[in-house]
């Protein structure tokens, strides 16, 4: 299934490939806040929560670590993370992943921004 849910114009779940599947759980990983999963409260990086303060280089740091921890620890089976930047800049941290996919060794890259005002 796609992430986003939603329905197709068939009214049949829309449905995604594999490596588009990888970058939604990806993407879902670091958005999601701690405790907000029901079933798996530990799951997420929460950034979120890191953007209601001055950002810095200290930050972007902590964002970095977390994110690390999260990858090895929730997505280890499916990503093999292969670079992680992130830094801050003005009210958002950029954040540049280098990844590959286990099961078919494809390598993917993503470029994300976490912003105080407008949110992931």
């Amino acid at each position: 299934m796609d992430f986003p849910y939603r329905f197709a114009g068939d009214g049949i779940t829309v449905r995604t490939g594999y490596e588009d599947h990888i970058r939604d759980l990806i993407e879902q990983l670091l958005f999601t806040r701690q405790g907000e999963r029901l079933v798996r409260p530990a799951l997420g990086c929460g950034l979120s929560d890191l953007l209601f303060g001055p950002l810095s280089d200290d930050v972007a740091a902590a964002a970095r670590s977390t994110i690390q921890v999260a990858f090895h620890e929730f997505l280890a089976a499916q990503v093999e993370l292969r670079a992680l930047d992130v830094r801050a800049e003005d009210s958002a941290l950029l954040i540049d992943i280098a990844y590959s996919i286990v099961r078919t060794g494809q390598e993917g890259r993503m470029s994300l921004t976490a912003n105080a005002e407008a949110g992931p």
